[in-house]
């Protein structure tokens, strides 16, 4: 068991994000001790990892919290929760086609660029 301080230094999460995911219902399994200071298994680090993930590309609080709710419902929430996973990653998949193609615009400015810049440097050369 780790505790959060531990966990920070793990993961690179800052605590008040930790504490926030859970109070969110997103650590669906966090425990306590007697004193009742935070304790984290393999597990939770698992779906912090997984929450981060979701977090990082667009997913929005309440669709994790409705995914973690149906986790919770067991099995026969399987379906839903992987037409989510789909869903969003569409999403991811429409998010990355626009960075390249923005990134192909980028890309040819740089090279206009060092065209302009040979061509600079081609005529201050012939003195």
């Amino acid at each position: 068991m780790l505790t959060i301080k531990e966990v920070t230094e793990l993961t690179g999460i800052a605590a008040p994000t930790l504490r926030y995911y859970e109070k969110e219902g997103l650590l669906p399994h966090v425990k306590r001790n007697e004193s009742g200071k935070r304790l984290y298994d393999e597990e939770d680090l698992s779906w912090i990892h997984f929450v981060t993930a979701l977090r990082a590309t667009g997913m929005p609080i309440a669709q994790i919290q409705k995914y973690v709710y149906l986790y919770k419902e067991g099995d026969s929430t399987i379906s839903e929760r992987k037409r989510m996973m789909l869903h969003h990653k569409k999403e991811i998949e429409k998010s990355i086609r626009e960075l390249y193609f923005n990134l192909d615009k980028i890309n040819y400015k740089l090279a206009l660029y060092d065209v302009l810049e040979s061509q600079i440097e081609r005529t201050s050369i012939k003195i």
